[in-house]
């Protein structure tokens, strides 16, 4: 009688796993996708949630890699963008892409009728009436309100083109604080509910007040609301802003007081740093032995 010997084989095929740089995961390749441009490889459940959240946010149009450190500072190509998100976010993609190309245009705009959504010509020269080729509205081609032949535009307009379904004649005026305006710097445009004027654009990070909209990128501590026209009209309490500029003034104070701690230390380092530079480049000038 004879037996057989099981033996145990060892040759097994492992796939290797990539890793994710967004969520440091491990996956096979099936799991990931990779940006054609730069090449730049991520697990497609992370890529698909960052690619929807711009989309959702509305935040930019040309979908950048979300590695920071991307030497060649891919964008997602349409198709890749189509291929992973759904079709109702697919639409919404294209609808604010063509809504930018609008917007970023000095020669189109939009209908500024509330119940049009046609995007009119305009001539960059000159001032002169425009005519809506669907509802034919006619209004001012610099202020968007209805023709005013003969007479100047309305210097308290707060913005100068609209979104499409938005009524140029009907918005507030600056006593009444329109809910739209453009960032000063980047000319997105911006709406406000309510609560704080302290403003920071999404698409530029440029911080400033929505009354003036004078820059507040260096006002830390908001003295900016403390005197002129906008005095008082941050939107909190007396209390909130005494405390804000307490955790500021403190996080100042913490750093100095860190750099004050560390620079004994700092200075006696700074020679011995010095010496092994110099051995260093010493030893690296030395020829060497024949």
């Amino acid at each position: 009688m004879s037996s057989s010997r099981y033996e145990p084989s060892w040759d097994v095929d492992l796939a290797p796993l990539l890793s994710c740089k967004l969520c440091l995961g491990e996956f096979p390749l099936e799991q990931m996708t990779t940006i054609s441009q730069c090449q730049c490889i991520f697990c497609s459940l992370c890529l698909k949630q960052y690619v929807e959240l711009l989309i959702k946010e509305g935040l930019e149009t040309a979908i950048s890699c979300p590695d920071s450190a991307c030497p060649k500072q891919g964008h997602l190509l349409e198709n890749e963008i189509e291929f992973m998100v759904a079709s109702e976010v697919m639409q919404r993609y294209k609808r604010l892409q063509f809504e930018r190309e609008v917007l970023l245009d000095p020669c189109r705009t939009w209908c500024p009728s509330s119940s049009c959504q046609a995007v009119c010509q305009l001539n960059e020269s000159e001032v002169q009436p425009v005519q809506c080729p669907q509802c034919s509205l006619r209004f001012c081609s610099t202020c968007r309100a209805d023709c005013h032949s003969g007479q100047a535009c309305q210097e308290s307009l707060p913005i100068t083109t609209f979104l499409p379904g938005e009524k140029g004649s009907n918005l507030k005026s600056e006593k009444d604080e329109a809910p739209i305006k453009r960032c000063p710097k980047c000319k997105v445009y911006i709406e406000r509910d309510e609560g704080c004027a302290q403003m920071m654009c999404k698409n530029c990070k440029h911080t400033f007040c929505w009354y003036c909209l004078e820059s507040l990128d260096d006002d830390f501590l908001l003295i900016h609301y403390d005197k002129g026209p906008c005095r008082n009209k941050l939107g909190h309490s007396r209390a909130s802003v005494i405390w804000h500029r307490t955790q500021v003034v403190g996080i100042f104070a913490g750093f100095g007081l860190l750099l004050l701690v560390a620079s004994p230390f700092l200075l006696l380092a700074t020679p011995f740093v010095l010496c092994c530079k110099c051995k260093c480049k010493r030893g690296d000038d030395d020829p060497l032995p024949t």
